[in-house]
C-alpha cells in the first residue's frame, strides 16, 4: 500500500487524520485490500490524505454486474475469497456486504457527508469528506461524556465511569465507539496503560 500526503498536511496534528471517524477509514482500507484486483501489476492500493478529504483507492473495478447503488444497499461480491476469510477470522469483517453501511453510519454520526464511491479508469476510489455538514449524533450517555471532556483536561476511564454512573467495562465500550467515530481521542502508551486519558477532538 502507498500513502500519499496532500498539500499543507501536518503529521501528528489532530486535524490531519483524526478529524474523520477512524472506523470509517478502517472499513474503507479493509474493503480496498480485500476487493483489490491483484492481477493488475504495478497498481498499488493507495491512501491519500488531503486537507479536506481522505481517498482510498484500489486497483480493479466493481465485479461484473455490481454497481455503486448496489454496494450502498449492502450487496457484495467477494473478489479475493482467501483474503476475505482471513480478514473475517481476524474480526476485521463482521458480515459480507456490511462494510459500506458501517462506513456510512460512522460518517453520518460524525456530522460528515456520506462517503463517495467512484470507478475511475481501472480503479475504485472511496472518498471521505472532512467537511462537517451536521451535528454529532450521540445518545445521552455519550453526550454526558463529551460534556465531561469539554474543559480540555482529559480524563481516565475510571474517572469517566464514576461520573456517568456506568461500569468501567461499559464505559470503555462507549469510549472506544467515540474514538472510532473520530469524536474523541485517547492518549497513552497502550490499551492497558492505566494513565491513558481521553480528550475531546479538536475540530479543524
Amino acid at each position: 500500500m502507498e500513502v500519499g500526503l496532500g498539500t499543507n498536511f501536518e503529521m501528528g496534528t489532530s486535524s490531519s487524520i483524526r478529524s474523520v471517524p477512524l472506523g470509517a477509514v478502517r472499513e474503507a482500507v479493509t474493503n480496498a485490500v480485500v476487493h483489490a484486483d491483484y492481477a493488475q501489476r504495478g497498481a498499488p492500493t493507495r491512501l491519500s490524505i488531503f486537507d479536506d478529504r481522505i481517498e482510498i483507492e484500489n486497483p480493479g473495478l466493481l465485479p461484473f454486474g455490481l454497481t455503486v447503488p448496489d454496494i450502498r444497499r449492502g450487496i457484495s461480491k467477494l473478489r479475493n475469497r482467501v483474503l476475505g476469510r482471513v480478514f473475517k477470522e481476524l474480526g476485521l469483517i463482521e458480515q459480507w456486504g456490511s462494510g459500506i453501511g458501517r462506513m456510512t453510519r460512522f460518517c453520518r454520526d460524525a456530522g460528515l457527508p456520506e462517503p463517495q464511491f467512484e470507478e475511475i479508469g481501472f480503479h475504485f476510489r472511496t472518498t471521505i469528506i472532512k467537511r462537517r455538514i451536521g451535528a454529532l449524533r450521540v445518545d445521552p450517555v455519550e453526550q454526558r461524556i463529551l460534556e465531561l471532556l469539554a474543559d480540555g483536561a482529559g480524563r481516565t476511564t475510571s474517572e469517566i465511569s464514576k461520573m456517568v454512573g456506568r461500569s468501567a467495562r461499559a464505559t470503555r465500550t462507549r469510549l472506544a465507539a467515540l474514538v472510532s467515530r473520530g469524536i474523541i481521542v485517547e492518549l497513552g502508551s497502550g490499551p492497558r496503560d492505566p494513565r491513558r486519558t481521553y480528550h475531546l477532538m479538536r475540530q479543524p
